[in-house]
């Protein structure tokens, strides 16, 4: 059966808006409040509490005060309702009833943070992008919208709400990319330093599948403040080290926005981590932790949970380039679109006939800057022109010219120049490393950037009138 879960559907919607920050310890950590901050959650009976959907006699009240909007005690439920039915789905043991509530109040003002943030800078996602971003959801669990829809329904869940989710999900992804990814700068040199020091370590290079558990620090904090998280991170480690669970201790005492899927992170490069957690890391086998790890953002203990190795022969990377030009004519209400492609029929025949040559016809007729150069488009790569394109260039020959063809941008006749096959493998593995060194600055710095829109924000609990 296909699921829809809006967990698995937010995840969809979050690889679609393009999440850059997916490297170990990269996403925006979540510092707790100091020890005396946050009020003690009372007990509420054994047993976790359902949705507040559930039970139409529930009454509602505020829950937290974030600057100047509230979270509800039902939105609370809701959200708990949710994890819980996540986590016994995989079979994963659940935190005390307590902890998950304290985890997912610390999660929701987070985002309440960075969305009221993100819609004092003007941040905005339209019902055109929203819908579209919902039709690639759909369409990648094999579903229309309205199929999509209904199973959700089934399954308890209102689409209103699901769609307000995704708006947000994009939202929060403009505001980082703005607020943080555009700032992240890796200079040539970078990138030399680190192929250099990969290619010494290549007999050894590993992939490692690992989780976390991060006790944050305030920003700000008191030698107190520190002194009491690093004890509680002691407290942690001696529980992990007389045996207990790592995924539920990390969903009951982690600070990290993966506390409540146990921590996990999955399987990461080391050199991907920043380098006091991976020089830790070499140090395990698998089923150990980390000693406790100090950075600016609080204490992390890491678990290695598996490791294999990366060793290999480096790749070729062969890419065929074609050298094209073309011709565009685009309909306007004085040129339909009939009438464009009859034109450019024209012109192929003339082309063919040898009657004109493409160069002097691209000139005298395309509607693009190309035209100027008789329609040389130079060398292409895969991707470099939209997919109609592509596949009507990819079909000819060298000297051949195209039926007309239809893009998003007009009508167009083409023609195949010459082609070749480059090794590219210096340029893409100078790429890679620079993605690599830009997920480890992203990482940290996404996390100082969500530290700080967290301390600024007005937070006030509010126990039970």
């Amino acid at each position: 059966m296909r699921t829809t879960s809006l967990h698995h559907l937010k995840l969809a919607a979050a690889l679609l808006c393009a999440f850059t920050a997916n490297a170990a310890l990269a996403q925006a950590a979540k510092p707790a409040p100091a020890a005396a901050a946050q009020p003690a959650q009372p007990a509420t009976g054994g047993g976790f509490l359902p949705p507040a959907s559930s039970n139409a006699n529930v009454i509602d009240s505020i829950r937290v005060v974030v600057n100047d909007e509230v979270i509800t005690r039902n939105e609370v439920r809701n959200r708990v309702g949710q994890i819980v039915q996540r986590l016994r789905g995989q079979n994963a043991q659940l935190p005390a009833q307590a902890d998950l509530e304290r985890q997912v109040i610390e999660s929701m003002i987070v985002e309440r943070a960075q969305l009221q943030l993100a819609k004092e800078m003007g941040v905005r996602v339209d019902d055109r992008r929203l819908d579209a971003t919902i039709g690639r959801i759909a369409e990648g669990q094999k579903m229309t919208v309205q199929e999509m829809r209904n199973q959700m329904e089934k399954e308890g869940l209102t689409f209103a709400q699901f769609r307000e989710e995704i708006r947000n999900e994009i939202m929060l992804q403009n505001l980082r990319e703005h607020e943080v990814d555009s700032k992240i700068q890796v200079s040539d040199a970078e990138v030399d330093t680190y192929l250099a020091a990969e290619k010494a370590a290549a007999a050894d290079r590993v992939e490692m599948d690992i989780a976390q558990i991060l006790v944050g620090i305030p920003a700000n904090a008191t030698p107190e403040q520190i002194a009491a998280r690093h004890a509680r991170a002691e407290e942690v480690l001696r529980q992990l080290r007389t045996g207990a669970d790592f995924a539920k201790t990390a969903a009951t005492y982690s600070d990290a926005p993966d506390a409540l899927k146990g921590g996990a992170i999955g399987w990461r490069d080391p050199d991907r981590l920043p380098q006091l957690i991976s020089d830790q890391l070499r140090k395990l086998s698998p089923g150990q932790v980390t000693p406790i790890i100090k950075s600016s953002t609080g204490f992390y203990i890491i678990k290695l949970n598996d490791k294999r190795s990366l060793a290999q022969a480096p790749e070729q990377a062969l890419v065929q380039q074609t050298r094209a030009r073309h011709i565009l004519i685009k309909p306007t209400p004085a040129m339909p679109a009939a009438q464009a492609k009859a034109k450019l029929a024209e012109l192929r025949t003339k082309i063919l006939n040898k009657s004109a040559t493409f160069e002097d016809l691209a000139r005298q007729n395309g509607q693009d800057a190309t035209a100027a150069k008789g329609g040389d488009l130079g060398w292409l790569q895969p991707g470099d022109v939209v997919p109609e394109f592509e596949t009507a260039m990819n079909a000819l020959k060298p000297g051949e010219v195209s039926e007309v063809i239809e893009s998003p941008f007009g009508f167009h006749i083409v023609e195949v120049l010459e082609r070749k096959t480059e090794d590219q493998s210096k340029e893409k593995e100078r790429l890679r490393a620079r993605q690599v060194i830009r997920e480890r600055k992203l990482g940290e710095a996404v996390e100082d950037w969500a530290r700080e829109v967290r301390d600024r924000a007005y937070v006030e609990y509010r126990e039970e009138g």
